[in-house]
């Protein structure tokens, strides 16, 4: 059984679903406005210079004070209600057509992100995806946040949690796809036989050129619902995995 796994932010979406999310979290008391600014200056930070571990940890620690307190089904309800409003308008048509693609020849399809369980599981049931390796934040015996992590789905543990599912579900990796936006999920991309940088930032650029990964461009947002139920997304997917495959660190931008 092969499978594809798909980064989230930047790779799925065009933004950070935390950054997303900001405003209506702030709207229903959970965000402070200042940590929303703050939070917005971050994501334009990342998206110009990318984030390596030493700023992820430290965007993590920020979240993980943040969220002391929530309570969790709040925001699962509030993801549910939201979700198609402030983060489907920001999906990448030509991800869509690569999840329909490796759908369409029976493969399994994972979203695999950093970002909590309660936003990442509601997305992917969204996108009728198989399902979703995600950080888990540890919740208290009162169902709120209790500003600990049981499990981040960050850098080497995305490769952790891929691998721990490939051995439950028989997944053969080596026949596997992988893709991503970020220099820090190169173990995530490093995990299957068919890693692909997309939308890179510099580091995982240069990494990808050093090693023949395919460099894909996504640049158009688009709505789930306006998915083609036609087989010609499947077919030019086709063709470009295997262009890409072929000529390694070739850029693909969708027309």
């Amino acid at each position: 059984m092969r499978a594809a796994f798909f980064d989230l932010d930047k790779t799925v979406i065009a933004k950070s679903s935390l950054v997303a999310l900001g405003p209506e979290l702030h709207a229903h008391g959970l965000l402070h406005r200042r940590t929303l600014i703050r939070a917005g200056v971050s994501h334009l930070w990342f998206q110009r210079f990318g984030a390596d571990e030493k700023r992820l940890e430290k965007v993590r620690t920020s979240v993980l004070k943040i969220t002391q307190g929530w309570d969790r089904d709040e925001v699962r309800q509030l993801v549910k209600e939201t979700i198609s409003e402030v983060i489907e308008p920001l999906l990448y048509a030509e991800a869509l057509e690569l999840v329909d693609h490796h759908l369409a020849q029976g493969d399994e399809v994972y979203l695999v992100s950093s970002a909590p369980a309660e936003i990442v599981e509601p997305f992917a049931e969204l996108l009728g995806l198989t399902g979703a390796l995600s950080s888990r934040a540890t919740i208290d015996e009162n169902g709120k946040f209790t500003g600990e992590m049981e499990f981040f789905a960050q850098g080497a543990n995305k490769a952790f949690a891929i691998s721990e599912l490939a051995r439950d579900r028989g997944i053969d990796l080596t026949e596997s796809s992988a893709y991503s936006d970020s220099e820090t999920d190169v173990p995530m991309l490093e995990v299957v036989g068919h890693p692909y940088a997309v939308n890179p930032d510099r580091v995982l650029t240069r990494i990808a050129h050093e090693r023949q990964w395919p460099i894909l461009t996504f640049s158009h947002p688009v709505t789930a619902l306006s998915r083609s139920k036609s087989h010609t997304p499947f077919l030019v997917s086709a063709v470009i995995l295997g262009i890409a495959a072929a000529l390694g660190g070739v850029r693909f931008q969708r027309r």
